[in-house]
């Protein structure tokens, strides 16, 4: 049923379709406050207008990048702009004008860079070196005259904004006019200051609700904000004072020399230094999907672009707002994020509830002023009208709008969102970023994922901790064992093992300046292989003397290649090339090896089978394996052409990554939760099993495979191995994007992936939850993610399901609770003025109740943090039923026994009550009334839990929901005995308080009884969405 009334309110969690957005937009027909309810929705209209400026510069850059004509370059004149340094920049001693080089290098002006004399030659007008890079003391004059690098924002939303959003409620806008019109009729009929109370009531309510609802979405804008600061955050390595360090690219100046590497941002506009096999994808700036090769004659880069291989040093010309991209990135946030699909399908209940809300309160208001009008003409009095008749239709019409103020329950879609600001500010703080709402909604769906090894599973802290060389396995304990290789290993192969590890490395050791230790700069694998070579040439500086050798050309290691090649030219003339990388793919490359005599020989067959041998054990022992190779390049050789046979071995290392402490007990919470997780990785299949067993995901009957046995599986016997797959070794990024798209497709999987590299963007961007490493994640990767994990721990994944689970229960919670005072509150008002030709329940008491079921209780029951029961159960299936029967059973339960003693005391509460006298009629209505609220504050705290006894446990850690249970119950002892004038309330007696407290409290026995009955069993004992099994005995509690 729910699936048929909300099938217009349906949408994917993951780049939702523009007729799905607009479809539910368009079924969206009951709004009271429509700047509030679509706040946080995407604006369709602004994105479509942000897309057409966002193209036109687009269409800008591809002309001027790609036509090449003097016609269509940025400049309108035909001839050279002539640009005038200011006299500030001349006095910094400056030599070029901020515009003439953002036009050189954005216009890929290759004539004008030459006529200037070159990269050189703007070096030296922007004041800078490069190797060293500028100066600390420079930076603020190079801000002042170049600009910064940052974009322009909008402005944020003040506090008054919010209040003003809260202010468009059209049903208060009604209510504020009767309010005033209450007043006057008052003053003219009972005179001053009685005939206002009523009225001055209606307008202190409104303005109780508006100031507590602006708060809680100022509040909520302020976590957004923090959050969006944070997603913000990108890091780059820079050169300055002749040092390398890492800055925030915020902190970036025209004159930095910047380190580019595979999978970075291009943090500014500037020129090319030096590098290797550099390519830079482009098509974010100008839609061309074909890479560009970026040398010495094209070398110009633009801000935004990404490098998607290869590695170099570029000088910084241009930042911030003179950047293209800085131009683009204006139009980024315009319309707004996508909204999540429990954001939707609840506006489809609001809307649903809405029109039935709405047909209650026209009857309500038909039904009071049919009976007025009727029992009026019985009287005799038709014909007569006075002011306090029309004072009781304007109270008449101010309780049906009322009715609709709390039936229209405005605040379910904003509970979600709610619910995503305090998950995603408390995920922040457990150092996980979530870049997109849906995801923390959506990882509480996930069934299975897919995780790489090295840094998530592992410490990403590595060391060499075994060596295989001369045909002789030793252990690496520090500096005496790196002495004992030495003495039993001729000098010069250790020679030729440090030019292995010191030439062919992307890494680099600097030195701090405050404790005078090296530091090694680069990646955990790059850094363990430098350390070593460093212990072996401690008594002399192999590592200064690699400056002799002369780099040729570089193959920087990626995923695909699983190695790193490097021709050197050496200081006698000779040419060199060096490889290192996963070792069976080194192994295969070599026809030689070195022997235990220090010599050069063949390494046939039964040899490579022997190394083969020492490669397993050491990866049986979880080490990670590297080949290190090098070959003397011949005459013959094709020039700077690196290689890909004939090598020859020089040694095998092995590395030990240890497995991060608290791993295996998150892997065990995760398949107690129903998640299957599946280990990705590119290394040896041996090592991969080792980790896979050390952390406890490969179980029995578990299968591990290598990735090219994957991908030659076909389509049928992919649906028999996929289910039993724990380990993927030796696998591409294009292995883990087709084991992510069928198990979404073929088994219906909701799928998280893990991912760092520039190639795992696609599979990232598969899943339905898509999780970068913050630290060893490159800045593509972190784009196409949905949550950045910042610590890269496995742990914290599980805390992101975790949280994701609890968004999803707390709005459950939130949804029964609402759903149960809009029942009562709309039959108990409507069957009263049917008999009674009167309400229980006034306009103003109606907008506290409205209070505390909207905002209160979003802040109460959307915010509970997750409790260690929620990895207990399965995760909820796809396209499960968001209201389910035990939340049914719950609603119905409650709302029946609150209408039965509502009803008792409405009709016959005087009888019972023995109440008599003048103000009879008012102390039953004021009981009914705190009888009413301390039922829904009884009732919240049975929403705690839809299916357990114990609604208790966790409570009183939950500091939110116990401050606002105190805070409703004592304003209601405000409102009941102080604010009686305004409210229509009158002081009761201990008796009464008593009695209503009683009341309330009883509908907590009522709730256990009802969590006995069972009321969805199936063939797997499952109910809830897939949850578990309805508990019995002990476990009900």
């Amino acid at each position: 049923m729910e699936k048929t009334l909300l099938k217009d309110f349906e949408l994917q969690h993951k780049n939702p379709s523009v007729e799905a957005l607009r479809r539910w937009r368009s079924a969206v027909t009951l709004v009271k406050n429509h700047r509030r309810r679509f706040r946080m929705v995407a604006d369709l209209d602004k994105r479509v207008q942000a897309e057409q400026i966002k193209q036109g510069i687009k269409e800008k850059i591809r002309i001027a990048l790609y036509v090449q004509k003097a016609a269509l370059q940025f400049i309108d004149a035909g001839n050279r702009v002539e640009y005038k340094l200011s006299s500030e920049a001349r006095d910094s001693g400056f030599g070029i004008h901020p515009d003439e080089i953002a036009s050189i290098v954005r216009g890929h002006d290759n004539k004008t860079l030459n006529d200037i004399g070159g990269v050189e030659s703007i070096a030296r007008k922007l004041l800078v070196s490069v190797d060293g890079g500028v100066s600390e003391e420079s930076i603020n004059s190079r801000q002042q005259i170049y600009g910064f690098n940052r974009y322009t924002e909008k402005p944020s939303r003040s506090f008054l904004m919010f209040v003003w959003d809260a202010l468009q409620d059209l049903t208060l806008i009604i209510l504020m006019v009767c309010a005033v019109v209450s007043i006057v009729i008052g003053i003219a009929t009972e005179g001053w200051p009685k005939g206002t109370y009523d009225g001055v009531g209606i307008i202190l309510s409104i303005f109780l609700v508006v100031v507590v609802t602006a708060v809680s979405d100022y509040k909520q804008s302020l976590q957004f904000r923090d959050l969006d600061k944070e997603k913000k955050k990108i890091f780059v390595q820079v050169n300055r004072d002749g040092k390398r360090q890492k800055i925030s690219i915020y902190d970036i100046v025209v004159g930095d020399v910047v380190h580019l590497s595979t999978g970075d941002q291009v943090p500014a506009d500037g020129i090319f230094l030096s590098g290797y096999s550099l390519l830079i994808d482009e098509s974010s700036l100008s839609g061309e999907s074909e890479p560009v090769n970026i040398t010495e004659e094209k070398p110009f880069l633009l801000s935004g672009t990404k490098v998607q291989d290869g590695q170099g040093k570029m000088l910084v010309t241009t930042v911030g707002m003179r950047t293209e991209w800085g131009k683009l990135m204006e139009t980024l946030n315009e319309g707004g994020e996508d909204e999540t699909p429990l954001q939707v399908k609840l506006n489809g209940v609001a809307t649903i509830i809405g029109k039935i809300g709405l047909t209650f309160a026209i009857l309500t208001f038909v039904v009071l002023t049919v009976r007025f009008v009727v029992e009026k003409a019985l009287h005799g009095d038709f014909a007569s009208w006075s002011s306090d008749d029309a004072k009781k239709l304007l109270d008449f019409f101010a309780i049906a709008v009322t009715i609709i103020v709390v039936a229209v329950p405005e605040g379910l879609p904003l509970a979600v969102t709610l619910s995503l600001a305090f998950a995603m500010k408390k995920l922040m703080n457990d150092k996980a970023l979530v870049r997109h709402l849906s995801a923390c909604e959506t990882m509480g769906s996930a069934s299975c994922i897919c995780t790489d090894k090295t840094g998530t599973l592992t410490t990403n802290k590595m060391v060499v901790t075994k060596a295989w060389i001369c045909e002789k396995a030793m252990q690496i304990k520090g500096t005496e064992s790196a002495n004992e290789l030495k003495t039993c290993t001729s000098e010069g192969v250790i020679n030729i093992l440090l030019q292995a590890i010191f030439q062919n490395t992307s890494a680099e050791v600097v030195k701090d300046d405050k404790n005078g230790k090296d530091t090694i700069l680069g990646t955990p694998t790059e850094s363990a292989l430098l350390e070593f070579g460093c212990l072996l040439s401690a008594d002399f500086d192999a590592y200064a003397q690699r400056r002799e050798y002369k780099i040729l050309k570089v193959e920087p290691f990626n995923s695909v290649r699983k190695k790193m090649s490097v021709l050197v030219g050496l200081p006698n003339g000779g040419v060199r090339a060096f490889c290192k990388g996963a070792s069976e793919i080194i192994l295969k490359m070599c026809d030689k090896t070195i022997d235990c005599n220090g010599e050069v020989v063949d390494l046939p067959e039964d040899g490579a089978n022997n190394v083969s041998d020492v490669i397993n054990a050491f990866a049986s022992e979880a080490l990670r394996t590297i080949c290190l190779a090098f070959k003397e390049i011949n005459e013959t050789h094709e020039p700077n052409s690196i290689p890909d046979s004939g090598y020859t071995l020089i040694a095998l290392v092995g590395i030990k990554d240890p497995v991060r402490p608290g791993v295996k007990e998150a892997v065990q919470t995760c398949m107690a939760a129903g998640i299957t997780i599946r280990m990705v990785t590119g290394d040896n299949i041996n090592t991969a099993k080792a980790i896979a067993k050390e952390c406890g995901l490969l179980t029995e009957g578990g299968l591990a495979i290598e990735g090219p046995d994957f991908r030659d599986l076909s389509p049928e016997q992919m649906k028999d191995v996929i289910p039993r797959i724990q380990v993927m070794a030796r696998s591409l990024p294009l292995d883990k994007h087709k084991l992510v798209t069928n198990l979404r497709k073929m088994f219906g999987e909701v799928v998280a992936v893990t991912g760092d590299g520039t190639n795992d963007a696609p599979a990232l961007r598969e899943a339905d939850i898509g999780l970068a490493m913050g630290i060893a994640g490159t800045e593509v990767a972190k784009e196409n993610a949905d949550v950045i994990i910042m610590d890269d721990n496995f742990t914290t994944i599980v805390n992101v399901v975790k949280w994701g689970r609890a968004v999803y229960i707390n709005i459950q919670k939130f949804v029964q609770f609402q759903l149960t005072v809009n029942v009562v509150a709309l039959v108990i008002n409507f069957i009263s003025a049917c008999i009674t030709g009167s309400a229980p329940l006034t306009a103003v008491q109606l907008l506290w109740v409205n209070l505390i079921m909207d905002t209160l209780g979003a802040l109460a029951l959307a915010t509970e943090p997750p409790n260690d029961g929620l990895l207990k159960r399965p995760p909820v299936a796809r396209g499960a039923n968001f209201i389910t029967k035990p939340m049914w059973r719950n609603i119905i339960g409650q709302s029946i026994y609150q209408l039965i003693i509502l009803g008792i005391l409405n009709f016959d509460g005087k009888r019972l009550l023995g109440l008599g006298g003048s103000d009879s009629t008012k102390i039953l209505n004021t009981l009914i009334f705190n009888s009413f609220v301390f039922c829904q504050v009884f009732n919240e705290i049975n929403s705690r839990d839809i299916d357990k006894i114990n609604i208790f446990r966790g409570m009183f850690d939950s500091w939110i929901f116990m401050a606002i249970i105190f805070a409703t119950a004592a304003f209601q002892v405000v409102i009941v005995e102080f604010l009686g004038t305004f409210a229509s309330t009158v002081p009761l007696n201990w008796q009464f308080w008593l009695l209503s407290v009683v009341i309330g409290a009883f509908s907590m026995p009522i709730a256990a009884i009802l969590k006995c009955i069972p009321v969805e069993r199936d063939a797997s004992k499952q109910h809830r969405d897939g949850y578990e099994a309805l508990p019995s005995g002990p476990e009900l509690a």
